[in-house]
C-alpha cells in the first residue's frame, strides 16, 4: 500500500548552492583568430568578453557532478539526505540513461530519484519550479537541481554569428522544505511556444530542418539560430512575463531584492532593467565572464550572489528565463 501525500503545510528554502567551470577560458581575441569577429564587436553586440570551454575530456556530467556536490557542502547535507535530482540540461552526455541517474549513483544518493529536464536556456528556472512544487506537494523534503551544459560540443566554430555566444557549465542547489511558510516560491509560471521552435535549433539530419532554411549553416547537430527574431521575441517577452510575475504576487518592482535572469545577451537585460527602473546593483550580470550557458546560467548567478552576499533570507528574489522551444519561465522567492 503507497502512502497518501499531504500537503507540505511550511515553506520551501534554497539551503545551498555550488558552480563548477571548467578551467578552459576562451577570449574574444580568441575568437577574432578563428572567425571575422573581434573583441569591440562582440561586446558591444552581447556584453561577452570570455566563456569557459570543457576539455580533456570533461563531461557535462562530470560539471553537474561536482556542482551538486558544491550545493550539497554548502547546505551541509549528504547526498543521502536527497529525495530527488533535476538536472535542467540540453547537452546530456547520451539519451539514455538520464545524465541525473548517473549523477545520483556518482555521489553516493541512490536511490533518489533522478531526471533530465529539457528546456533549453529556461530549464534551471523549470526545475526551481518543478523541484519547488514536488516539496509543496509533500512527497519529497530534499531536492537538488543542476543546470549544467556543454554547448561547446554544438557550436559551429565557423559561424560567427553564434560561436561567439556559448560556454559550459555548472550550477546547483539544494531546496529543502522548511517549517516557515513565508519562504518558498510566492508564484510560479512557465509557457512554451512551439510554433516558434525554428527560431533555434539543433537539427541532426535534412529532415529536420525548416521549410524556410536559409540561414542554415549546413552543419547539422549544431546550433542555429536566427539572432534578429530571438533579441526581439527576448527582449518584450523577458519584460512581459516580469509584470506578470510582480502582478501575480501583488509586489512591485522596487520590492526586489534581486532579479536573477538567464544571460542571454548584455542589452535584453539591461532593457528590463530600465523599462522597471531598477538600480544597476538589483540586476545580477555575469555574461561578460560565461557567456550563454543554457540552462546553467541562471544556476550560476545564484551561487555567485548567494557568495557575493547579495542575497538574505526574507528577500524577494525574481528569476526568470527564456530558451529554445520557445520556452519562457518566471519563479518568485521569499527567500
Amino acid at each position: 500500500m503507497t502512502a497518501r501525500c499531504l500537503a507540505h503545510q511550511g515553506g520551501v528554502a534554497i539551503l545551498g548552492t555550488g558552480v563548477a567551470l571548467p578551467p578552459r577560458v576562451l577570449t574574444n581575441d580568441d575568437l577574432a583568430q578563428r572567425v571575422d569577429t573581434n573583441d569591440a564587436w562582440i561586446t558591444q553586440r552581447t556584453g561577452i568578453k570570455t566563456r569557459r570551454i570543457a576539455e580533456n575530456g570533461q563531461t557535462v556530467r562530470d560539471l553537474a557532478r561536482d556542482a551538486l556536490a558544491a550545493a550539497l557542502d554548502d547546505a551541509g547535507l549528504e547526498p543521502g539526505a536527497l529525495d530527488m535530482v533535476l538536472l535542467a540540461t540540453m547537452t546530456p552526455e547520451m539519451a539514455c540513461p538520464s545524465t541525473a541517474a548517473r549523477v545520483v549513483a556518482e555521489l553516493g544518493a541512490t536511490p533518489a530519484g533522478a531526471m533530465d529536464l529539457s528546456a533549453a536556456c529556461s530549464g534551471f528556472v523549470y526545475a526551481l519550479n518543478v523541484a519547488s512544487s514536488l516539496i509543496e506537494s509533500g512527497a519529497y523534503r530534499t531536492v537538488g537541481i543542476i543546470g549544467a551544459e556543454t554547448l561547446s560540443q554544438l557550436v559551429d566554430y565557423s559561424d560567427r554569428r553564434t560561436c561567439i555566444l556559448f560556454g559550459d557549465g555548472a550550477g546547483a542547489a539544494v531546496l529543502q522544505a522548511v517549517d516557515d511558510p513565508q519562504r518558498g516560491c510566492l508564484h510560479q509560471a512557465m509557457h512554451s511556444d512551439g510554433r516558434l521552435w525554428s527560431e533555434l535549433y539543433v537539427p541532426r539530419d535534412a529532415s529536420q530542418l525548416p521549410p524556410n532554411a536559409d540561414s542554415f549553416t549546413g552543419n547539422f547537430n549544431t546550433l542555429q539560430m536566427n539572432g534578429r527574431e530571438v533579441y526581439k521575441f527576448a527582449v518584450t517577452t523577458t519584460q512581459r512575463m516580469m509584470q506578470e510575475a510582480l502582478d501575480a504576487a501583488g509586489v512591485k518592482a522596487e520590492d526586489l531584492a534581486l532579479v536573477i535572469s538567464h544571460q542571454s545577451n548584455k542589452r535584453i537585460l539591461e532593457s528590463a532593467r530600465d523599462r522597471f527602473g531598477l538600480p544597476e546593483e538589483k540586476l545580477f550580470i555575469n555574461i561578460d565572464r560565461f557567456g550563454n550557458t543554457s540552462a546553467a546560467s541562471a544556476a550560476i548567478c545564484l551561487h555567485e550572489a548567494r557568495e557575493q552576499g547579495r542575497i538574505k533570507e526574507g528577500d524577494l528574489v525574481l528569476y526568470c528565463a527564456i530558451g529554445g522551444g520557445m520556452a519562457w519561465t518566471t519563479s518568485l522567492w521569499r527567500m
